[in-house]
């Protein structure tokens, strides 16, 4: 019979999401690991498998925790402050981080999508599920009138997009409000239906 566990393996999860986060896949090694979990690395290899397993299942509950919560939080809002209450909560998240650790998929995105290949498809998987967001409630916003239709919900959705992962990557270096504001405001304004559009979609 395999003998129960002897470590909290939510507290080791934890523990090694903000290891990975604040450090990076490739600079955090095994001894970190141990140290920062407070398990021995048998138990953390028993449990886990090798450091990309561990790297793999702590990513994963990082963009459902984090990310996929988002999502499921403001999807049921109507669609402009759906979109400007996903922004507001990632500039808060950006501001209240003392370490400027940024986004762990951002992160991840930069250190290991240009080499690996299966993280590259796992990260890119994330960054079509908020592409998916932002188009959902672009195209919703396009029907009631809300959001211009002076271009395509694709469009837009992609330039949400990018101006995400700019706000993320900015955030690392100069964490202030303003700045990252100044970032977003104009996205969220490109946004705006014109009168002539919102009386054409209560025709």
């Amino acid at each position: 019979m395999a003998r129960p566990r002897q470590f909290d393996e939510q507290a080791v999860r934890d523990a090694a999401i903000r290891c990975f986060w604040s450090q990076g896949y490739e600079a955090t090694s095994i001894k970190d690991l141990i140290e920062e979990t407070g398990i021995t690395a048998a138990s953390l290899y028993n449990a886990f498998g090798d450091k990309r397993a561990l790297f793999r299942m702590a990513l994963d509950h990082y963009v459902e925790s984090g990310i996929g919560e988002r999502i499921r939080r403001f999807q049921s809002m109507p669609p402009r402050e759906a979109i400007g209450a996903f922004f507001e909560d990632v500039l808060n998240r950006s501001l209240s981080d003392p370490d400027r650790k940024g986004c762990m998929v951002v992160n991840s995105a930069l250190e290991l999508a240009p080499h690996d290949t299966e993280f590259r498809e796992i990260i890119a998987g994330v960054l079509d599920r908020i592409e998916i967001f932002f188009l959902k409630c672009i195209k919703a916003g396009q029907a009631d009138g809300t959001i211009t239709r002076c271009g395509s919900a694709r469009s837009l959705a992609r330039h949400l997009m990018a101006v995400l992962m700019g706000v993320r990557v900015l955030a690392r270096v100069r964490p202030e409000r303003a700045l990252l504001e100044g970032a977003i405001e104009p996205a969220l304004l490109l946004l705006q239906s014109t009168d002539a559009e919102s009386a054409a979609s209560r025709a």
